[in-house]
């Protein structure tokens, strides 16, 4: 591994220019004006991954945004890892709120700021660059396949096909993903576990055109007043979500489970701190850990309607409208979960208005056995770069096609990520450490080492 190593230390600064110019490209998949940004990105990578080592690379159509395939095969006996990552991102707004072009990366106090530094290119390149490093020095002990997509952000549909119709290709041992997070550099950890997500849209209409309010107000219904009560009364006093049959499926740790759970460092001072808030909110009864790692949630993302602009213009508005998210644990399904929201808000509405509900994406939860070679393997490769064994840790975060894969291609999951919550991913001033970025680099080929020895 020393080769490896000092090659890594003698190309770092090269590998974090080239992360520049991916991260130049604004892959951003939910805005329809980047489409052509998408094929841009997906062409670019499968060029770089060419030139790190890979024997094949291509950019595969899908009904949505392409998926860069690429491969290195030595020895078709030997082991293989399917690397997946993602090279969209998500829209920049509120745009204003940024310190520097989103799309233009710099560093500063030992980090890149960017959109995309961290969530998922960083990452996704710390991968190309340790490949690189181990063809360069011929020390690559096992086959490795790339599978990286554009759909991420926006629920990942197209891949779900893709993997259906590719599952000879796509054929591994493990796949191994870094789009999650650490607990910290001094604190390394592994993610074994993924809370799901049911992401719906709500739209609550009432007059047929916006009134004015002193006409019109305190005799017909307004949607933003409407949709306001509405989404208030999705949680109780206690912070709990009030849709019936929400929790039917949640399994209650036993008490020894949570106090295994809450032995991982974390400092609530530090935590409000960081953040800038006065206290912390949630189900009550459950630690922080617990509310954003195995309890169920339900957040508004974003919530619209009437007059935003300069100044005042006194109306009803004729609509309004909430993007919903639900993150959900283990058994809970994401398709029962759309369909009791739904069946619910439509019940509360009063008939003064009428809802139209919408199911945009969702995806299931995901539990990564710690007992499996892979999840060994990765524990040593940690501790070869941060000196101390990982601790494993449940996420709160979703990858929905992460349990896709294993209901389609049969293949379980490696999280090991290297973002940090400062990390800031899906806000404005997204940044990636230097340091996380370089210990990346270097862990990934100790996994290979470790997991192609594994029995």
């Amino acid at each position: 591994m020393d080769k490896v190593k000092s090659y890594i230390e003698a190309n770092n600064d090269r590998f974090i220019n080239e992360l520049f110019d991916l991260i130049r490209i604004p892959s951003i998949s939910a805005e329809a004006v980047h489409k052509p940004d998408m094929q841009r990105c997906a062409e670019w990578l499968a060029a770089a991954l060419v030139k790190a080592g890979a024997d094949r690379a291509e950019v595969m159509p899908t009904e949505g945004n392409p998926v860069v395939y690429a491969e290195k095969i030595i020895d078709p006996k030997a082991r293989t890892v399917l690397v997946y990552g993602h090279y969209d991102v998500m829209p920049v707004d509120p745009r204003a709120e940024w310190r520097t072009d989103p799309f233009e990366p710099v560093v500063r106090d030992g980090r890149i700021w960017a959109r995309g530094a961290d969530d998922d290119k960083g990452q996704l390149w710390m991968h190309a660059k340790a490949f690189e490093a181990m063809c360069a020095t011929g020390t690559l002990p096992c086959n490795v396949k790339f599978m990286l997509e554009g759909e991420e952000e926006i629920g990942s549909a197209s891949l779900y096909e893709f993997c259906r119709q590719n599952k000879r290709l796509l054929k591994a041992d493990i796949i191994l993903v870094s789009d999650t997070s650490m607990l910290s550099m001094q604190t390394p950890s592994i993610t074994c576990g993924l809370r799901g997500l049911a992401y719906m849209e709500v739209e609550v209409e009432g007059p047929n055109k916006d009134l004015h309010s002193g006409l019109f107000g305190g005799a017909v219904a307004n949607p933003a007043n409407v949709l306001a009560r509405l989404v208030a009364g999705l949680i109780d006093e206690n912070g709990r979500v009030t849709i019936p049959g929400f929790y039917d499926d949640v399994r209650e740790l036993t008490p020894s489970e949570r106090r295994a759970f809450n032995k991982a460092p974390f400092s609530l001072a530090a935590y409000k701190r960081s953040l800038e808030i006065g206290d912390v909110e949630g189900e009550a009864g459950y630690t922080t850990l617990e509310r954003t790692g195995v309890r169920p949630s339900l957040d508004v993302n974003g919530i619209w309607g009437g007059y935003i602009g300069e100044g005042t213009k006194t109306v009803i508005p004729s609509k309004a409208s909430a993007k919903i998210s639900m993150r959900l644990v283990p058994h809970q399904d994401y398709r029962k979960i759309a369909k009791l929201f739904e069946r619910h808000f439509r019940r509360i509405a009063p008939r003064s208005v009428k809802v139209t509900v919408r199911s945009l994406h969702g995806g299931m939860p995901y539990v990564a056995p710690t007992d499996m070679p892979a999840y060994k393997a990765a524990e040593k490769a940690v501790e070869a770069t941060f000196g101390c064994k990982p601790l494993p840790f449940y996420s709160g975060g979703s990858i929905p096609i992460i349990s896709g894969f294993e209901s389609i291609l049969g293949i379980k999951s490696l999280l090991l990520g290297f973002g940090l919550a400062e990390d800031a991913i899906h806000s404005p001033n997204e940044s990636f450490g230097l340091e996380q970025f370089r210990r990346g680099v270097e862990t990934i080929p100790y996994f290979y080492k470790y997991f192609a020895e594994s029995k």
